[in-house]
């Protein structure tokens, strides 16, 4: 196997990735404890004999969970055992009752796969090695500082058992940034399979593996020899939580080890934490091998037959299928599929629409109009869904020329967002119905009369004279009239 590589000057930067995904299921993995925190919830409060790892408490594997990992395997174009099976991962941590962790070692769920990324207009394929389901440890709280300045640490078991999936690629990126791009890409996966919410605290918990490589041993066709990598100091970076922090992490890390190697250090095969808050990486301990761990069969669960499950599940069309339909299908331009398919709640909702109007009225409406409104006051789609046809009977005014586009999105859908009340009753209480003919003559008329000034300015071919006159017009009929007719009506009177 060979890894490929970005050209240096001196190094090439190597990155593989561990990341870990809470699955939203109901109870935990071994246990029925709830995986929801509760409102102001006391620590330990969530736990039962299994997920505490008492004396005689039996693990009962949660079906759940098995079914959001073949999900994920189909959206990775994995490949699904005919059997696959638990073992135990022995190794003392405080957040770790048991001292060891129930997880998959040789036989996971998913084997292989990938992930195609876009970084910078260029498209890469991101090899994984693995994705295997496993329990989640509890939660450290260091208070009085960060893991290696706190004055102590509590420990809280509420989240211990929580399934995960732990997703391994290949050493395949070459930049802080390709694994920005990659996480990103895959939490869009995992939300539109409905498995995973990235809202929860936690959800999502990177482990960074970096090593520089000397340039020279990059052949010209780009791939590294795995004799090479095996003998690189690989560093471990821990405590990674958003893709933002990734990207910042592992370029503090690049740019530490290329220090070092320039002052001629050796670069320490080691465990790191990421300290978001001071933007460094500090030395944790020496890296595990995989014999540290001891790893032996779980007994209390016997191996799980899935190979058929793969047919039996299905899956929802995913990002990038989706896109491409949407292109096709509603000839719409690559950025707006791309803000249309951006989760799946919002792709739901502009077919919804789409099915009502012209695809590009209802893409100006939703992409344009009602995401910009919602990413200003902090919602999202789910907010609105359960409001479609107040939204649809809004793009229907306009569209029968009830409503003025002005009115439409700068006051109704305002303030439909704002105060919860539907097009209708918005528009009967500012009274922004759009106004007659024969109003917007006078209105016209009385534009003309008060603004000699602005009269005599058009007449000697200003073209910022009639753009006032418009907003005069608009200002009487508040809104309620249509600029391009009042445009129109102002030239004939002008040049009569």
């Amino acid at each position: 196997m060979t890894a490929k590589a970005v050209e240096s000057t001196e190094h090439t930067v190597v990155i593989g990735l561990e990341v870990h995904v809470q699955l939203e299921t109901a109870t935990k993995i071994f246990c029925g404890c709830s995986t929801t925190a509760g409102d102001n919830e006391e620590p330990n409060s969530r736990t039962c004999p299994v997920c505490l790892g008492l004396p005689g408490a039996l693990p009962v594997l949660n079906e759940g969970a098995v079914e959001a990992a073949v999900k994920i395997a189909k959206a990775l174009s994995a490949e699904i055992p005919d059997r696959t099976t638990f073992h135990r991962k022995n190794y003392y941590y405080p957040d770790l009752p048991k001292n060891f962790q129930l997880t998959q070692y040789d036989a996971p769920i998913c084997q292989a796969g990938s992930l195609e990324i876009s970084v910078e207009g260029e498209r890469r394929e991101i090899e994984l090695t693995r994705a295997h389901l496993e329990e989640d440890p509890g939660s450290l709280q260091h208070k009085g500082g960060s893991i290696d300045t706190a004055d102590y640490t509590l420990i809280n078991y509420n989240r211990a058992g929580t399934p995960l999936v732990e997703i391994v690629t290949e050493p395949d990126f070459r930049s802080p940034k390709e694994t920005r791009a990659f996480l990103a890409k895959l939490e869009e996966v995992l939300a539109y399979l409905g498995v995973f919410d990235a809202t929860r605290d936690g959800s999502l918990r990177v482990d960074a593996n970096i090593s520089l490589i000397d340039a020279d041993a990059v052949d010209d066709g780009g791939a590294i020899d795995d004799d090479v990598l095996a003998d690189a100091n690989r560093t471990e970076v821990k405590n990674i939580s958003s893709h933002k922090g990734a990207e910042k992490a592992l370029a503090y890390e690049v740019t530490r080890q290329k220090n070092a190697v320039r002052r001629g250090r050796v670069i320490e095969t080691e465990t790191r934490h990421w300290d978001e808050s001071r933007g460094i990486t500090v030395s944790m301990r020496s890296k595990e091998s995989e014999a540290d761990y001891r790893y032996f069969r779980e007994a209390d669960l016997p191996p799980l037959e899935v190979a058929h499950w793969k047919d039996e599940i299905p899956i929802p069309e995913l990002p990038d299928a989706r896109r491409t339909r949407f292109a096709e299908e509603y000839g719409l331009d690559g950025e707006s599929a791309s803000k249309l398919t951006s989760t799946k709640d919002v792709a739901d909702f502009f077919e919804a629409v789409a099915a009502q109007f012209d695809p590009d009225v209802a893409a100006t409406w939703v992409a344009d109009n009602l995401l910009g409104e919602l990413n200003y006051r902090d919602m999202q789609i789910t907010d609105v869904e359960d409001r479609l046809d107040e939204f649809a009977r809004l793009i229907e005014l306009v569209e029968t020329d009830e409503l003025t586009v002005k009115n439409a999105e700068e006051s109704v859908l305002r303030s439909m967002l704002d105060d919860g009340d539907d097009p209708e009753t918005i528009i009967d209480r500012e009274g922004l119905g759009k106004a007659d003919d024969d109003a917007i003559v006078e209105f016209v008329a009385a534009a003309i009369e008060e603004n000699p000034g602005a009269v005599d300015d058009y007449h000697r071919g200003e073209s910022g004279a009639l753009n006032f006159l418009v907003g005069q017009v608009m200002q009487k009929s508040k809104g309620s009239a249509d600029p391009a007719s009042v445009n129109q009506l102002l030239r004939d009177q002008l040049d009569a």
